[in-house]
C-alpha cells in the first residue's frame, strides 16, 4: 500500500471538483508536481446523487496513467457493478454508503478480500450508530458535510452539526483503540483544517480551498498550512 497512507492530515483532492475534466491527465499532473500523493475519485449514477460527471472507462484510463493513490467514494443506488469495476481497475480504497448497501458486513469482507481497503460513508443526517457492529472492519469512515450531491447549490452548506459528529465518531474510534481513520466531504475549507487537526485523516479538498486553474499555487499555500499543523502535532 502506498506510504501516503501512513501520514497525518491528508489531502485528498476531489478529481470532479479540481481537475479539467477535459483536462483531467493535465490536471493530475499538476497535482503530482505540488506533491498531491491521493486523489478522492467520486463514483455517482444519477440517481442516488443527482448527477454523473464522472465515467468508470475515464477512471480506468486514468489508473493506467498515474501511480496516485485512488480514493474511490461510491454514491449509487446499486453499488455492485461499481464496486467490481472499481475493484479490477486497481482502486486503493473503496467507501461507500451504508444507505443504499443492505449488506454492510459483507460489502467490508468483498473489498478487503480484494485487497483494498474499505470503508463506509454516511451523509450527514445517519446516524454513528449503524457502524456499531462493523467499525472495527472500517479502514475509513467518510463523514459527508454536506448532502452528496448538492455542491452545486450555492445555498447547501455544511450541515450545522458537523462538528459534534467528528468528535463523537473520533471519541468512538479512539475509545476501541482503533486505527480507523476519519475523512470529511463537503465544502471543506481552510478553517475546518484548522478546527479538527488531528480529529481528522484525511480531507476531501474541493473548490473551497483551491481553483482549477490555480491548482500548483493553491496547493502551496495548503501544504504549508499542513506543514504548520503537522509541526503542532509533534
Amino acid at each position: 500500500m502506498k506510504a501516503v497512507w501512513d501520514e497525518k492530515c491528508v489531502y485528498t483532492p476531489s478529481l470532479i471538483s479540481c481537475c479539467d475534466l477535459c483536462n483531467v491527465e493535465a490536471s493530475v499532473r499538476e497535482l503530482e508536481k505540488a506533491g498531491i500523493q491521493m486523489l478522492h475519485v467520486d463514483i455517482l449514477d444519477g440517481h442516488f446523487s443527482p448527477c454523473m460527471p464522472l465515467g468508470l472507462d475515464t477512471v480506468r484510463q486514468l489508473r493506467e496513467r498515474t501511480n496516485m493513490f485512488f480514493d474511490c467514494h461510491v454514491m449509487t443506488t446499486e453499488q455492485d457493478i461499481f464496486i467490481d469495476e472499481l475493484l479490477d481497475i486497481g482502486a486503493d480504497q473503496i467507501v461507500f454508503h451504508a444507505e443504499t448497501q443492505p449488506h454492510i458486513d459483507g460489502m467490508l469482507n468483498r473489498i478487503h478480500a480484494a485487497g483494498a481497503k474499505a470503508g463506509i460513508a454516511l451523509k450527514p443526517s445517519t446516524p454513528l450508530s449503524i457502524l456499531d457492529y462493523v467499525l472495527e472492519k472500517c479502514d475509513t469512515i467518510l463523514l459527508m458535510l454536506i448532502n452528496p450531491g448538492y455542491a452545486f447549490l450555492k445555498g447547501e452548506k455544511q450541515v450545522p452539526y458537523a462538528e459534534r459528529k467528528v468528535r463523537e465518531l473520533r471519541k468512538m474510534i479512539d475509545e476501541r483503540g482503533l486505527k480507523t481513520k476519519i475523512e470529511i466531504d463537503g465544502r471543506i475549507s481552510r478553517e475546518n483544517i484548522c478546527l479538527f487537526k488531528k480529529d481528522v485523516d484525511l480531507y476531501v479538498i474541493g473548490s473551497t480551498c483551491v481553483k482549477k486553474e490555480t491548482l500548483a499555487a493553491d496547493f502551496e499555500g495548503m501544504n504549508r498550512l499542513r506543514q504548520k499543523i503537522l509541526e503542532e502535532w509533534k
